[in-house]
């Protein structure tokens, strides 16, 4: 049997879909990532399967709607066992190494993989089996906090964040075993024969927005465009009062600017980052043009755009996410602007090395689309919050439905790409508007 193509599977926290070189950004200094884009596939209109950090890592991992894997709401897990693409890969010989955040909270920190590197294992109090709950009564989950997010603004700049140790760590990490598997200079017993999936996942450009290089922040402080006059929505949920921030209310605009401009930092940060694991397989004498490379975050961040900031809204900028698939040895360069979900690279990564995927996924394999063939494609993206919240994108209709939360929203990207207009009630999107509700009954939201 031909030996299976080696994967590098980068991923970042909360990297707005528009803020890298690659994607139009004239500020953003992304030459790693925008290497990777221009021999690669650039996916335009992809989606995260929840805009929050647990559930929608779970879902890329287990290719499946949150709805199905149980893990719906920040702090929940897979089951022990739960079938992911890196336990799929390593049952069909797959050296699976993931090198930095997880974020998982139950007690199977591996979930398939046979190697971690990293700060990031944590059982939370909530999944230690058979615990006795008395002794646990008042005392806190052994997390990181984060101040309220007007503090986290108020306190951008220049700072050492405790996550970027974690970023040094698992890059550090990635690169050791990086010479271990391929060239192992002191025992000469390297394995390149094993194919490998490396993933090196790293937390920036996740708050706080502080960056440890002062050339850097002060690079991007007097250039970056910060949102300004953004309003905020009437919606309950859109607009409600968890995480507003508005530059001149909550925060001054000076706090505001600074806070972009950190955040523009940690993203080249991380550009960075991913640089120095590329040149480690170089120098351990990989052709990266045989390599499978994959690029992409688990949700954006606002920003301030509608006067909020965080995620866990279905705005673009906190529910679409950049993602780059790169195989110059098989697929030519091209941009695809049909809907998809990062819940799709399970079964793409099988396609790709030819595992069998298995069954029970949400997951749709994208390799048609790579090579240009858009016939048959269901052109949706579907996105879950809470348990009770679900976007449903098909062409450039977004349908959000809210539950009890509030009312449904329908928004035209077409005509409406700042999203502020809602068509739910317009009668001229009536027929969609049916359509977009049987789906959601479906899909298992159905308000009965």
């Amino acid at each position: 049997m031909q030996k299976r193509p080696n994967i590098l599977f980068l991923m970042s926290d909360e990297h707005r879909p528009d803020a890298a070189g690659f994607a139009g950004d004239p500020v953003a200094r992304t030459p790693v990532l925008d290497s990777l884009a221009a021999d690669g596939v650039v996916f335009t209109n992809a989606y995260t399967p929840s805009p929050i950090c647990v559930p929608g890592r779970q879902s890329i991992m287990a290719g499946q709607f949150p709805r199905t894997t149980g893990c719906e709401r920040f702090g929940e897990d897979l089951a022990p066992g739960h079938m992911t693409y890196a336990r799929r890969l390593a049952q069909h010989g797959y050296r699976t190494v993931a090198a930095g955040k997880l974020h998982h909270t139950g007690t199977d920190q591996m979930q398939g993989w046979t190697n971690r590197i990293g700060m990031d294992s944590n059982v939370t109090h909530r999944h230690i089996p058979d615990r006795d709950e008395a002794s646990f009564a008042g005392l806190p989950e052994p997390i990181h906090r984060k101040w309220s997010m007007v503090k986290e603004v108020r306190r951008a700049g220049v700072g050492r964040p405790p996550y970027l140790a974690a970023d040094e760590y698992a890059v550090e990490g990635a690169v050791q075993y990086v010479h271990q598997h391929f060239v192992d200079s002191f025992y000469d017993r390297p394995i390149p024969e094993v194919p490998l999936l490396l993933k090196v996942s790293l937390w920036q450009p996740h708050y706080p927005f502080q960056v440890p290089d002062r050339e850097l922040f002060d690079h991007y402080l007097n250039r970056v465009r910060p949102f300004a006059d953004q309003d905020l929505s009437d919606h309950p949920v859109l607009g409600g009062d968890r995480f507003v921030v508005r530059p001149g209310v909550e925060v001054s605009e000076r706090e505001h600017r600074r806070a972009t401009a950190a955040y523009y930092a940690m993203i080249e940060l991380a550009d960075r980052m991913y640089g120095q694991v590329l040149d480690a397989l170089r120098l351990a004498g990989q052709d990266l043009d045989d390599w499978i490379i994959v690029y992409t975050t688990d949700h954006g961040e606002m920003l301030g755009e509608h006067g909020v900031y965080e995620k866990q809204r279905f705005y673009e900028a906190s529910v679409r996410v950049p993602l780059i698939i790169r195989w110059p040895a098989r697929f030519a360069p091209r941009t695809v602007d049909r809907n998809v979900s990062t819940c799709d690279l399970f079964a793409t990564l099988c396609d790709l090395t030819g595992v069998p995927a298995p069954d029970g996924l949400d997951s749709r394999s994208l390799t048609g689309l790579m090579s240009g063939d858009e016939e048959g494609w269901p052109d949706e993206a579907v996105s879950q919050f809470g348990g009770n919240r679900l976007m449903i994108k098909q062409g450039a209709l977004k349908y959000q439905w809210y539950g009890a939360e509030g009312p449904e929203v329908l928004f035209d990207l077409d005509k409406d790409p700042q999203e502020t207009t809602d068509h739910a009630h317009d009668p001229g999107h009536a027929e969609a508007m049916g359509r977009f509700r049987a789906r959601r009954d479906a899909l298992g939201f159905s308000p009965s």
